[in-house]
């Protein structure tokens, strides 16, 4: 192809040429803002109104609670006048009166054990045998020698018979009279010492027959017969408790010693309640019997100790147990079950109902003694709620309901 031609193809002409396209102008771009802010207002828009008729569906649906809305199902309780016990509680631990740890005195064979494992014995019950022979010959020539020396003091005491006769006759001179008389004398000394070794060998053969010293029970059995037992030794053969009575040794702070001591100067007879360990059973009742001398500088309490009769057998040495020991007797008190208490921080009230409407009543609970708590601020006689605190508010509209509500409903406020 020639050159011309090639310049033809090339070259168009203006009038067979596009016109440019414009540049963008400012209104152009302000009107597209504008229609996207509109369609983001209108979606926001519809948001709304989509949540608020959510909302306001939820809420036709659920039920309308305290104020304003349908009346609260409750039961109540009644404050009531009454008496109520200021008691201290503290752990305890039952202590027998007297504890006998029972040794041999003397040396020799176990020939018998006279109890059983467990067994309750009286005073003077036989326990332990020991091999009493070489006791019973030591104590047989002690009298033998006994018997002898008192037939010579028999024979010297007729003598100074005879020569007082005679130097009343001056037959005799008086220095044989009284050289006799302290042959006598003599030979008396020498029958009370006669008279010491077999009261020490008839002791010797009576510890071979070992006998309960107290009355209460014995507890294992520690010695089998064939043992030999040293009257040197340390070996305990038996350990008898006294149980019947018995006693519970607790701790009370140094601070209610102020509460105590002018009830223990008037010789009240204090009650003394013991609980198990988890404080929930009662096991047996006692009265209060005497304080300690002195202070425990280390812990702030004084020792007290309680008697129990314990005729059951219930309480049991060395066992731990919760103590509740009776201070005074708060008389014409205002009572309420603690349930019907409700908190809000430091401070406590009561729905106090009148008029089937519940109104709030700041109280100040006082002594609590069980499930009873003894109250100031509202008066005997007073109707009280006592479950759905989670739905009750101040001056709320209430129905009292005979039946138990159920525990979910019950539930205790926090904030009134």
């Amino acid at each position: 192809m020639s050159d011309e031609s090639k310049e033809q193809h090339s070259v168009i002409g203006p009038d067979h040429q596009l016109p440019a396209p414009p540049p963008p102008s400012s209104r152009s771009k302000l009107a597209r803002v504008i229609v996207w802010v509109v369609l983001l207002l209108v979606f926001a828009l519809g948001f709304f109104l989509v949540l608020r008729h959510h909302d306001d569906t939820t809420k036709s649906a659920a039920p309308r609670r305290g104020p304003g809305g349908g009346p609260v199902t409750l039961t109540t309780a009644t404050a009531q006048k009454g008496n109520i016990g200021v008691y201290l509680d503290s752990i305890g631990t039952v202590t027998p009166v007297y504890t006998a740890s029972i040794t041999s005195q003397v040396t020799g064979p176990v020939i018998a054990v006279r109890f059983k494992e467990g067994q309750v014995v009286r005073k003077g019950d036989p326990l332990i045998e020991i091999d009493p022979r070489p006791f019973e010959a030591t104590l047989l020539q002690a009298q033998g020698v006994l018997e002898r020396d008192q037939a010579v003091l028999a024979q010297a005491t007729m003598d100074r018979d005879r020569y007082r006769e005679a130097w009343a006759r001056n037959a005799i001179p008086k220095q044989t009279l009284d050289d006799q008389e302290k042959v006598v004398l003599q030979d008396a000394g020498t029958v009370k010492n006669d008279e010491g070794t077999v009261k020490f060998d008839q002791i010797q053969v009576d510890y071979c027959h070992i006998r309960a010293p107290i009355a209460g029970r014995v507890g294992l059995r520690l010695v089998d017969p064939g043992n030999v037992v040293q009257a040197s030794g340390t070996t305990t053969l038996a350990v008898i408790a006294q149980i019947q009575p018995i006693t519970i040794i607790f701790t009370v702070p140094e601070d209610n010693l102020g509460q105590l001591q002018p009830r223990l100067r008037q010789q009240a007879k204090l009650t003394v309640d013991a609980y198990d360990r988890a404080a929930l059973k009662q096991i047996a009742t006692g009265t209060l019997l005497t304080l300690d001398n002195q202070i425990d500088t280390t812990t702030g309490t004084v020792k007290a100790r309680a008697t129990f009769a314990n005729k059951d057998g219930s309480l049991f040495p060395n066992e731990f147990v919760n103590t509740r020991l009776l201070v005074n007797t708060l008389q014409g008190a205002t009572l309420i079950p603690t349930s019907a208490i409700q908190h809000n921080g430091a401070a406590s009230f009561v729905y106090v109902l009148t008029n089937d409407t519940a109104h709030m009543r700041s109280v100040k609970p006082g002594v609590v003694e069980g499930q009873t708590t003894q109250v100031t601020g509202i008066n005997p006689g007073d109707v009280v709620a006592n479950s759905s605190f989670d739905k009750l508010q101040d001056n709320a509209k209430v129905i009292v309901s005979t039946k138990p509500i159920p525990a979910a409903a019950t539930a205790g406020s926090s904030a009134p």
